[in-house]
């Protein structure tokens, strides 16, 4: 059994290392297309592990990149991209490998298992989308294509961490201050030349908590502004990323790079999306209208952009009685994770033992995962904010579980990221009831990936897996950081050892669908805009129009014309949402579906979850999340669901 790699990167010697891989796996692809009688045995299995290899080489670069940023990582991650990418066109575009595949799928028709199938479906569809099969100089264009596009989204990526750390706001007025929780001020304070002081910067809780609890107007405006001007140099890598995905696309055969993008997804064509996307918003619209209602009777002004957050916490207070800092000594981000291990052994029975091992930074542990007394996985965690680490939260995938060339059993492994409060000596990492759901979130990504029981490593765990139903794992698991019996788990004072008390509970509950219209609309904005931006080719000024006119339909608020929203959208600019951010709401039909299957069988002990784990988990991308998700629930998807989990009528 092959177990977990020892996370290391040698920096010094990177880009000679990966070269050395490069070479050594070319030579080896040549090897194994001089095989006369290929076979999914002495040809497939061979070169998906040559695959699989260079990523675990490849991946703790761009881990350390995310997570501990300097120059040098910048540096050496830069100068490897092209190389990487030249590498995967050549080999995705390679008309022989290409016909091997073909070949095999012929042959071993009657033979090859059902992930067997998949992966040799799968590849000669991406090697179709690839372009194998057009000419040397089409070949040649879509390689440059790649090489620039994998350059400008790190850029992209890069420019906005730059940003985010270049600005910070100070003040020395206590009166600033008033108002926001004791934790986020000790957060914020500093002394100066013997003054106290306070610093708030982009990093999101610094941000988060003053635009929602700051009562200066005017700093909630300049840190907002801020916000949504990062990085204005982004604006010309969006046109160079828009013009060369737009000509990727007519040289592959597609209209556009939203035809590109559905090929390899659930959805069937760009107007089943559309449509999904029109009805919710039809069906959202008035009630956040009704919502925004109540926000604006709390302001004394006309809202704007900048208050919405701080009246809307006002209102939070007024309506349900509920205070968010009253609940952050019962999230206390060690017992938080403690309890969620908890409930998943619960949940689908596994089980969580602390692994001691050097990693990249003190605050960063890692887990294996065990059912029962089998060894399945490790995870690793990295979940406080620090200034080199990238915003956001997500799970990146190290070890796919597979069986190798040599039929040796690798067990899985995966990172998790966050960017919850960072503790210290004199302050623990209390978490906001939105960051428990965020870990949850994450968590769902990595118990899909990691619980996968596949034998091919294209196909196990998150990989294979369609892109609009890749949230579906994630979101599922995130719902239950609202339940009761879950919460109880977890949710004590962290000073006093207190249970979270039934009333905190039940006005959380209650309030969790507060302004849920508003923030579906949010979504759907954002979703509109990243389709229809992908469905033809826009260029400069027609990019802001475009997203301006979707606001006249979904933005409730007045936009401010200095807001570049679109400067900062890494999900579709330096991430792989282009023309797929839909697929959060797409995923999220399924699971709700399944969670309130499971709510309904009372949670622990659920049929639905014992089948969630041996159908949808243990089943990683062998199949269609379609044909998972009608073995799950016997039916298709029921979209009402999804408006029941948001309180939407």
């Amino acid at each position: 059994m092959r177990k977990f790699l020892e996370f290391s990167v040698d920096l010094d010697n990177f880009i000679n290392d990966l070269n050395e891989k490069l070479k050594s796996n070319n030579e080896k692809i040549e090897e194994l297309l001089k095989t006369e009688n290929k076979t999914y045995a002495n040809f497939v299995k061979p070169l998906q592990m040559l695959e699989e290899y260079l990523e675990q080489f490849f991946t703790p670069l761009s881990h350390l990149n995310s997570v501990m940023n300097s120059d040098e990582t910048q540096k050496i991650y830069a100068d490897s991209l092209p190389l990487i990418t030249e590498y995967s066109t050549k080999i995705s575009q390679n008309i022989d490998i290409y016909n091997a595949y073909k070949e095999i799928q012929q042959k071993e028709k009657e033979s090859l298992n059902f992930e067997q199938e998949r992966v040799v479906e799968l590849n000669i569809l991406h090697f179709e989308l690839s372009g194998a099969h057009l000419d040397a100089a089409s070949k040649e264009r879509l390689q440059e294509i790649n090489i620039k596009k994998s350059e400008l989204s790190n850029n992209f990526s890069q420019n906005i961490l730059d940003a985010t750390n270049a600005y910070e706001y100070v003040t020395d007025n206590e009166d600033d201050v008033d108002g926001l929780p004791k934790s986020d001020i000790e957060t914020a304070k500093f002394e100066q030349d013997g003054v106290t002081k306070y610093k708030f910067t982009l990093q999101m809780p610094s941000y988060i908590a003053y635009m929602t609890y700051g009562k200066n107007a005017q700093i909630r405006e300049e840190l907002y502004k801020a916000y949504v001007t990062r990085a204005p140099e982004n604006a010309q890598i969006i046109d160079e990323l828009l013009a060369l995905k737009n000509e990727m696309s007519k040289i592959l055969g597609f209209n556009s790079y939203a035809e590109y993008s559905l090929a390899s997804k659930m959805a069937k064509d760009t107007q089943s999306v559309e449509e999904f996307l029109q009805t919710l918003v039809t069906k959202a619209k008035h009630q956040a209208q009704e919502e925004l209602k109540e926000v604006q009777e709390m302001a004394p002004e006309p809202l704007q952009s900048f208050d919405s957050a701080y009246y809307s916490e006002i209102l939070k207070k007024a309506k349900y009685d509920i205070d968010e800092e009253l609940y952050r000594p019962y999230f206390e981000q060690t017992s938080v994770v403690k309890g969620m291990f908890e409930f998943l052994n619960k949940l689908v029975g596994i089980n969580f033992k602390k692994v001691d091992e050097k990693l990249w930074d003190e605050k960063a542990t890692s887990y294996d995962v065990f059912i029962g007394d089998d060894l399945k996985a490790r995870i690793y965690f990295d979940l406080e904010a620090r200034k080199s680490k990238s915003g956001g939260a997500w799970m990146h995938n190290w070890q796919a579980h597979c069986k190798d060339e040599n039929g040796n059993t690798q067990l899985a492994s995966a990172f998790v990221v966050c960017n919850f409060p960072a503790s210290s000596e004199t302050q623990k990492s209390l978490l906001r009831h939105d960051d428990v759901v965020t870990l949850f979130h994450e968590m769902g990504h990595t118990i899909h990936h990691i619980l996968s029981s596949v034998d091919e490593n294209e196909v196990s765990g998150v990989n294979g897996v369609e892109w609009d139903a890749v949230e579906f794992p994630s979101q599922f698991l995130e719902n239950f950081a609202y339940e009761p019996s879950v919460l109880k788990l977890f949710a004590s004072h962290h000073e006093t050892g207190e249970i979270i008390p039934d009333e905190m509970i039940e006005k959380l509950v209650r309030a969790k669908n507060f302004l849920s219209a508003s923030g579906m609309l949010r979504q759907l904005e954002f979703s509109i805009f990243d389709f229809k931006l992908h469905t033809k080719l826009y260029q400069g000024e027609e990019v802001q129009e475009l997203l301006n006119d979707i606001r006249k339909e979904t933005a409730l608020i007045k936009t401010p014309e200095y807001n570049k929203f679109q400067n900062g959208f890494s999900h579709i600019f330096a991430g792989g949402y282009a023309a797929g951010y839909y697929s959060y709401k797409w995923a999220e039909v399924l699971s709700a579906d399944a969670f309130f299957s499971v709510v309904d069988e009372g949670i622990f002990g659920s049929q639905t979850a014992k089948k969630y784990l041996s159908i949808v988990l243990n089943g990683g991308g062998a199949k269609s999340m379609d044909d998972y998700f009608k073995e799950l629930m016997g039916r298709k998807p029921n979209p009402e669901n999804l408006l029941r989990l948001n309180g939407i009528k």
